[in-house]
């Protein structure tokens, strides 16, 4: 069984997006809009715990009633993406299942309400992936997405910068800009056409709370990394890291964690600066603590 709500999204997210313009600080989203989403959702969410492999998908698992999987695009934490062809139309996209653990289904619902707001931009000139709907299927919810390829320098970049800007200008932070969250429109188009994707970990900045934990380890700011409160200056450091790794070919940053990366940023860049770090709690501090009673001969950059 599946359950769509695309007509009411588009509706909703219409209102929604007028009433950004009119309040770009308030990014609050309307009862509306999260009654509506509790409700075709409210029966996914009655899981406990599951696994990838519970999700008991293969090549030629039908979704949504008239999605066939036709392949694998990725598996990660929150579950996998699929290759799926619309039975109806002969139309390819990408469907992201969430697996059924209560914490990522509330992430999805998240997600779904950030994409709600997105939908207000053209996806093509803001080189944002193009969401189209999203369903149940038995306990996962279910993202369907355009279907995008996957890898210049200076034209992705630009591209990705201007990807933000756009974010920025509806007060969303992506919060997870790295290099697998980069896809490329069509890889024989010329010149390349890239888009970016995942809004797992985004989020309005005006609700940013210090010590969020998002993004992934190497592209994280040193904000995030200690906790402190960000805005959406974290995304351009991203960028910055993501510029260095399509240069080189290597990460920046190379670590199996934080604390790892954190020596690197000390390293290269020194201390940051005080404001960063100031009024964070012991807890969140303890690895920056350890870190800078290890380092010798690093002074605070100027």
């Amino acid at each position: 069984m599946s359950s769509t709500g695309d007509k009411t999204l588009w509706s909703l997210s219409s209102l929604q997006v007028a009433k950004e313009k009119e309040r770009r600080k308030s990014a609050a989203v309307p009862k509306t809009q999260k009654n509506f989403l509790n409700k075709n959702i409210v029966n996914a969410s009655a899981n406990t715990s599951s696994s990838i492999d519970d999700l008991k998908i293969s090549k030629g698992t039908l979704l949504g009633d008239h999605y066939e999987v036709e392949g694998f695009l990725g598996e990660r934490r929150f579950g996998i993406v699929t290759k799926c062809r619309n039975t109806k139309t002969n139309e390819f996209v990408a469907i992201k299942v969430n697996k059924k653990e209560p914490k990522i289904l509330q992430q999805a619902e998240k997600e779904i309400l950030i994409l709600m707001l997105l939908r207000g931009l053209d996806a093509d000139r803001c080189n944002i992936v193009q969401w189209n709907n999203f369903f149940i299927d038995g306990d996962s919810i279910c993202l369907n997405f355009e279907l995008l390829d996957q890898s210049a320098i200076r034209l992705v970049l630009f591209q990705l910068a201007n990807a933000l800007s756009h974010l920025g200008s509806v007060g969303i932070v992506h919060a997870d800009l790295k290099p697998r969250n980069i896809m490329v429109v069509d890889r024989y188009e010329c010149p390349i056409k890239v888009k970016l994707i995942d809004f797992g970990f985004a989020c309005p900045a005006s609700t940013v709370i210090p010590g969020d934990c998002v993004g992934t380890v190497g592209y994280r700011a040193p904000e995030v990394v200690i906790g402190s409160l960000f805005n959406e200056a974290i995304d351009m450091w991203s960028l910055g890291l993501v510029a260095v790794e399509l240069a080189t070919g290597f990460p920046f940053y190379p670590g199996r964690n934080d604390y790892d990366v954190l020596k690197f940023i000390i390293q290269t860049q020194g201390q940051p600066p005080d404001h960063i770090i100031e009024n964070q709690s012991p807890a969140l501090l303890q690895p920056w603590t350890k870190m800078t009673k290890t380092q010798t001969g690093i002074g605070k950059s100027h």
